[in-house]
């Protein structure tokens, strides 16, 4: 059951049409994951999964970014890393369970989708976004790998060579580039991009909900089959980039906002 009081950082509006607007609600921080909306996204695809008021999902950020990665910042009430173990698990389950949710999920996304963020939007079924709307796995630049699911989705949607450019050097493909080479469905202007996300989300809420699963079980299963092949390498490699002089001299920069000195040990 989706129960908007189950979340804290996540805002649930579960429409009367079947459509529950998902919104990512730390604007404050450019919706950054923290560690309790980690945990809360990987809550999130198994809770729209067990609702059966719920036929789609529109998942999108509150304010000017969508979602601008892991937390790192000193404000984090829990800075993502200092889990080990425990949130490599829960990274898997963000990832297995949008793959496994069998309802369509439709991401809207204007600003930044960043680190996770750009995972997160990109697992969606559909992909909205705003003409102000970018896309980058940061990953490198706080010295860790790109371990939490990047190296799972942006290979099948671009290419392996050109993935593995994007993943090792964190550049950003704004939203017409990421219209081009197949990274989204869709870029419009940002005053519409609302409307228009929801209006796919309500077309598909309205559509033959079995028919629909139908349509992107067999294709999310093939992507799950590979999560399980590679998953438990690269978030093994990620968590163990956690703690390296380049990650600690990454986060120091970071929050002296200044570009970090890196050594490559």
């Amino acid at each position: 059951m989706l129960d908007p009081a189950a979340y804290e950082t996540i805002r649930i509006d579960k429409r009367d049409d079947g459509v529950a607007v998902c919104t990512l609600n730390r604007p404050e921080r450019l919706n950054a994951v923290n560690s309790a909306m980690h945990r809360e996204l990987a809550n999130l695809p198994r809770d729209i999964q067990n609702d059966t008021t719920v036929r789609a999902a529109l998942l999108r950020g509150e304010g000017r970014a969508f979602c601008a990665g892991g937390d790192f910042g000193g404000a984090a009430d829990e800075p993502m890393g200092s889990r080990g173990g425990g949130l490599m698990e829960e990274a898997r389950r963000i990832v297995d369970h949008l793959l496994e949710c069998e309802k369509p999920i439709v991401s809207a996304v204007r600003g930044p989708a960043m680190g996770l963020g750009a995972t997160i939007a990109l697992l969606c079924d559909v992909v909205v976004a705003g003409e102000s709307a970018f896309f980058a796995d940061t990953h490198v630049k706080m010295g860790i790998g790109a371990g939490d699911g990047g190296q799972l989705i942006w290979p099948f949607l671009v290419g392996v060579n050109r993935a593995k450019f994007f993943l090792m050097t964190g550049d950003r493909v704004p939203a017409v580039e990421a219209e081009r080479i197949g990274l989204v469905n869709f870029v419009v202007p940002d005053d519409e991009l609302d409307t228009r996300a929801l209006e796919i989300a309500t077309r598909l809420a309205s559509g033959p909900s079995v028919a629909i699963a139908a349509s992107k079980v067999a294709i999310n299963t093939w992507l799950r089959q590979v999560s399980a092949t590679i998953m438990p390498i690269s978030l093994g490699r990620e968590i163990a980039c956690f703690g390296t002089e380049d990650n600690i001299e990454a986060v120091k920069a970071f929050q002296e906002k200044r570009e970090p000195n890196f050594r490559g040990r």
